[in-house]
């Protein structure tokens, strides 16, 4: 399974994202990225990557990522929405604006959203809906 049309929507109208990658020695790490999308894969670049810690941590092995992209619709009603992914990164080399650099490719393997319409929270139901992707190995 994939992306549903509204999560597809949600995620190409937000600039930003947040990415965890954790280090050897376990601790979390969490940084706001900026982020591309091609329907399948999240890819993850930026300035100087291969200096970033969590280019580093993925280099070392830790290929689980967690990726959250947020927002508020409106704080007057509160309403918050989000589509959050677990899934797998890999290196690969891509063209990017600051030319070609070696980026991080995320594969979804499960993810969950939640509220993409911005209604109110007091306006029922927010139970996330959930997708398995697949096992990374597609």
């Amino acid at each position: 399974m994939g992306f549903t049309d509204e999560e597809i929507a949600y995620i190409r109208s937000q600039p930003l994202a947040r990415i965890a990658t954790v280090a050897d020695d376990g601790q979390p790490d969490v940084v706001p990225v900026g982020f591309e999308f091609d329907g399948k894969h999240f890819y993850i670049g930026g300035f100087d990557p291969a200096k970033a810690r969590r280019t580093k941590n993925v280099r070392a092995g830790n290929t689980k990522v967690a990726l959250v992209i947020d927002d508020l619709a409106s704080t007057q009603p509160w309403s918050p929405r989000y589509l959050r992914v677990y899934g797998t990164a890999d290196l690969v080399e891509r063209g990017t604006r600051f030319g070609r650099i070696p980026v991080m490719k995320i594969t979804p393997l499960v993810s969950w959203s939640i509220n993409l319409a911005g209604q109110a929270l007091r306006d029922g139901n927010r139970t996330p809906h959930k997708t398995v992707h697949g096992t990374g190995d597609e």
